[in-house]
């Protein structure tokens, strides 16, 4: 085995350069130890200068006898802190602590010691502070009165403090009325006069005003009389404040949540946005994203601000269960699934196909209630209850209609083309029918509920059954079964209907 040259020439290198390296490294590691060695013996030096120091000076002070009474007025049990005890003892609190010496000390000596001794004062509770009562407290006018006696036979008296204004006043009638449950409450019947008086009695001075039009009078066609933006007329929205007020004034633990959602809004479209939006807000898109899309729906399309009025006012006519419209805006899911889906609409026509489908998917999860975005809906449509309706692609809903739970409006045929049915004007579609495929619905008709339409029906036709057949007509071609709701079959509630044949 032969070894390279210059293998021998590296480790020659290495060696030379140790070797000269060397003296350097013994030098700096001496003078480590020797530094190392003199810090040492300094701190040695000054921590046993510092013991002497203190022995000396405590064998001063013991030595000194003047100094006696001043070392021991730290100690307690010694001097001026010793506490006297009878028969010459001093007291302890163990037995084993006893000096023997000291259970030879005479009575003199103890008296002796009561010349230093200092009795302790007794703690006295700090006086009790001056309430310091606010300059607002002091100019609220208040009365006191009493309300009975303790078991001790005083009285007891309370102070209520009243409203400093009538505003106040107001106010805290709004958040609780005492005698609210003993008040009769009494029927409202829309079709007389009665109205008129259930909307002027008890009007406050912070009240809303009373609508220029009320409830039974106004035009469900929503026109100019009614909803006019330029000329600031509203109607809807003055009635559907009105009524919240008087609902927030019956209903205490309401008030602040018909604050929010109505009363605090200026106008219709800032209220459905905020009480939508909070509806329809998720991780994937906070509340006030969705509330500025549909303020931009509403403020872009005139259309919409009309159908949202005829809606409203369409459900407050036709559902029986519906007392006032705050009912109609907040609690009903067909009515509000609705309003979004027109806002999916204006964004399905504008481009934003991938946002509708978003609010479709919200609408289907919040209210059971699916709508394809390029559904075209007319105005003045109730969707009652609302639960299990499906409106397809293509499909078209005329004005004035009303559609019950589980309807379906389905399509028959492949995408790209054409295949939904067509709703004509005050249609009335009863709850769980289906109609399916490309098919003409005319104007005026009524379907039974649980009726599958799979053939075209001509205008002011009545049909029942699976598959639907025709069993009349109605007589006056002017009525709409929409408004009417009229789904029972019997001689006294369809004399407007001519049958088709004497056996039905």
């Amino acid at each position: 085995f032969i070894i390279p040259d210059h293998y021998h020439y590296k480790k020659i290198r290495i060696m030379r350069w140790f070797l000269s390296v060397s003296p350097t490294l013994l030098i700096i590691f001496a003078s480590f130890q020797t530094g190392l060695t003199w810090y040492i013996s300094s701190i040695s030096k000054s921590v046993i200068s510092h013991r002497q120091f203190a022995t000396s000076d405590s064998d001063a002070l013991r030595d000194d006898p003047s100094e006696e009474r001043r070392m021991g007025s730290y100690n307690l049990g010694i001097g001026r802190n010793q506490p006297i005890v009878s028969d010459g003892i001093i007291a302890a609190n163990d037995e084993s602590m006893i000096d023997e010496t000291s259970a030879s000390r005479t009575l003199e000596e103890n008296h002796d010691r009561a010349k230093h001794w200092v009795s302790l004062e007794s703690v006295s509770k700090p006086p009790k502070k001056k309430e310091i009562k606010r300059e607002e407290d002091q100019l609220r006018p208040s009365s006191s009165f009493s309300v009975g006696s303790n078991k001790k036979g005083r009285s007891i008296t309370r102070k209520k403090i009243l409203p400093s204004s009538e505003e106040t006043k107001h106010l805290k009638a709004a958040v609780w009325d005492e005698h609210h449950y003993e008040k009769e409450d009494e029927k409202i019947d829309s079709n007389s006069d009665s109205s008129l008086k259930y909307f002027e009695r008890g009007i406050s001075a912070n009240a809303p005003s009373v609508p220029k039009i009320i409830y039974p009078y106004i035009d469900l066609s929503i026109p100019n009389s009614v909803y006019c933006k330029s000329d600031n007329i509203d109607v809807v929205w003055e009635t559907l404040r009105y009524e919240a007020f008087r609902e927030a004034e019956r209903e205490p633990l309401l008030v602040s949540f018909l604050h929010s959602t109505i009363l605090n809004h200026n106008g219709l479209e800032s209220a459905l946005s905020f009480h939508l939006a909070n509806t329809l807000s998720s991780p994937a898109m906070i509340s006030t994203q969705i509330q500025a899309l549909i303020l931009e729906a509403l403020h872009n399309s005139e259309d919409f601000r009309q159908s949202l009025r005829a809606d409203m006012m369409a459900v407050r006519d036709r559902d029986p269960a519906c007392n006032c419209l705050p009912d109609v805006f907040l609690y009903f899911k067909g009515f509000q699934a609705l309003q979004t889906h027109r806002v999916a609409h204006y964004m399905y026509t504008n481009g934003r196909q991938v946002l509708a489908h978003y609010l479709q998917s919200q609408v289907s999860q919040n209210f059971q209630i699916d709508i394809h975005p390029n559904a075209t809906i007319g105005r003045g449509v109730m969707m009652d209850h609302g639960t299990g309706i499906v409106v397809g692609e293509t499909a078209r809903i005329g004005n004035n209609c009303s559609i019950l739970h589980h309807v379906t409006l389905g399509g028959s045929g492949r995408a790209g083309v054409d295949r939904h049915p067509k709703v004509g004007n005050g249609v009335l579609l009863g709850a769980g029918s289906s109609v399916l495929g490309n098919i003409n619905i005319g104007d005026g008709c009524q379907i039974g509920a649980g009726t599958l339409v799979i053939s075209d029906l001509p205008p002011h036709s009545v049909a029942v059954g699976v598959p639907a057949k025709i069993i009349g007509n109605f007589v006056d071609v002017t009525q709409q079964p929409s408004i009417g709701m009229n789904q029972m079959k019997g001689t006294s509630d369809f004399d407007d209907i001519t049958f088709v044949s004497a056996d039905i």
